[in-house]
């Protein structure tokens, strides 16, 4: 796949020290993946969801969520933003 945004996550583990090395983990995974629907996410990621158009995956034990959106067909992740489980709880997508 192809990552967007890879500065979202160094930003956010700059601020969150302990999500560096998961982000880090997820962008490794995801950039070698060639995912073609979120049943196949679901394979690595199996708690990650659809929602409203986004694809939210939870992050080191539900501490973060990551809210991308995904183009299967030309295989790209175009990430959106990082934040907390409190911060996700809080926005509404």
């Amino acid at each position: 796949m192809r990552v967007i945004g890879r500065k979202v996550l160094e930003d956010f583990g700059k601020k969150h020290s302990q999500a560096k090395k998961p982000l880090d983990a997820w962008y490794t995974v995801t950039k070698d993946a060639s995912w073609a629907s979120l049943i196949e996410v679901k394979k690595v990621y199996p708690a990650t969801d659809y929602v409203n158009g986004w694809t939210v995956f939870n992050i080191s034990g539900n501490k973060y969520r990551l809210i991308a959106r995904m183009n299967y067909t030309v295989r790209i992740v175009d990430i959106d933003s990082v934040c907390t489980h409190a911060e996700y709880t809080k926005r509404k997508l």
